[in-house]
């Protein structure tokens, strides 16, 4: 254990800080993010990763730290309108905060909850919610600063802007789940099996979608999807299946419904109230279906992985048998000539 915490990092920090200001630039994609936004994106999530980190370093606990890259966030989506580009704050916002969204902490407290861990399921939901806080507490000061300052961004509704058509979403999920793969120090080998997996993921969930069916029921089966997959892939790359579900699933997960539904909350109007509180619903049903849908095709794919490998050893019987008497004829043939 003391060399797994204390061996170096495989990518230098620059490399990470790229990696987060594309995993931004990616998600401004399938967000419906032109040139402009997806530039934005990079930049902002570059910067915030640099201002976490620093923070961090300095031992700041996390909320503040949340606080921080929030803040950033709406500095850029300030600095759009101030300029006059004529780009949709809350689509710069949405783009941005993408890498502090919380949809990972709370998928994995329902995770834990259906799977019998229910104390740490609870503990993990705190933390997801006190960290979206953090970040409506960010955004929202760096607003109010901009209103001092007579800069006027208007009402922000992270999440409001509509997902592109399927290719532009297809193209974005992949870099997206390829950029926080890297993020995360995950192998190089596993980059481009995440990057497929993601797209045919976010694909099927938008093929669901336009079905007519709830949103949860497309989460169930891009989940289940990469459950199965990402099972016997990574036996292939030489990694657990967590280190391809996690980065493959970031593009599905509904960070961006939380913090709507907290912000609403948090406004106090008895209709922003019911908006934000049916918005957090949907995060809930969101992420159990992906937990679910995980949990699932993981469980179905052991023993369809068990069944693979007894028909390959049945199939490879007979050829290793005949190679093992031509080799064997081989060597006989071999010492007769040497005998001779």
């Amino acid at each position: 254990m003391a060399k797994v915490v204390s061996a170096p990092h495989a990518l230098p920090r620059w490399a990470v800080t790229i990696a987060n200001g594309a995993m931004c630039g990616s998600a401004a994609i399938f967000l419906g993010g032109g040139p402009i936004v997806v530039f934005i994106a990079f930049l902002a999530g570059a910067a915030i990763h640099r201002v976490q980190l620093l923070l961090s370093r300095l031992r700041l606990p996390g909320f503040y730290v949340q606080v921080a890259g929030g803040f950033v966030a709406s500095a850029f989506a300030v600095a759009v309108k101030a300029t006059g580009v004529g780009v949709d704050p809350s689509l710069v916002i949405t783009s941005n905060i993408i890498m502090l969204l919380a949809g990972i902490g709370l998928m994995g407290a329902l995770q834990d909850a259906l799977t019998g861990f229910y104390v740490t399921a609870t503990a993990r939901i705190l933390e997801a919610v006190l960290y979206t806080a953090g970040i409506i507490a960010g955004v929202s000061g760096g607003l109010g600063i901009a209103a001092m300052l007579g800069i006027e961004v208007g009402y922000v509704e992270p999440g409001r802007a509509g997902w592109e058509g399927i290719p532009l979403l297809a193209l974005g999920a992949a870099l997206c789940a390829a950029a926080f793969a890297v993020c995360v120090y995950s192998p190089w080998r596993v980059v481009i099996p995440v990057a497929v997996i993601a797209l045919a993921a976010a694909v099927l969930d938008r093929v669901i979608s336009n079905l007519a069916l709830a949103r949860p029921w497309g989460a169930a089966a891009a989940a289940l999807l990469i459950g199965l997959v990402a099972y016997s892939v990574a036996g292939r790359v030489k990694v657990p299946p967590l280190v391809i579900i996690v980065p493959a699933i970031t593009p599905l997960l509904p960070g961006l419904a939380i913090y709507r539904g907290l912000s609403l909350v948090m406004q106090g109007t008895q209709a922003s109230t019911a908006d934000g509180l049916l918005a957090l619903m949907t995060a809930a049903a969101v992420a159990t279906a992906l937990a679910s849908g995980v949990i699932l095709g993981e469980w179905i794919a052991q023993p369809l992985k068990r069944e693979a490998r007894r028909l390959e050893t049945r199939l490879a019987g007979p050829a290793s048998s005949a190679r093992s008497v031509r080799g064997a004829a081989a060597s006989s043939g071999d010492g007769e000539r040497r005998r001779q």
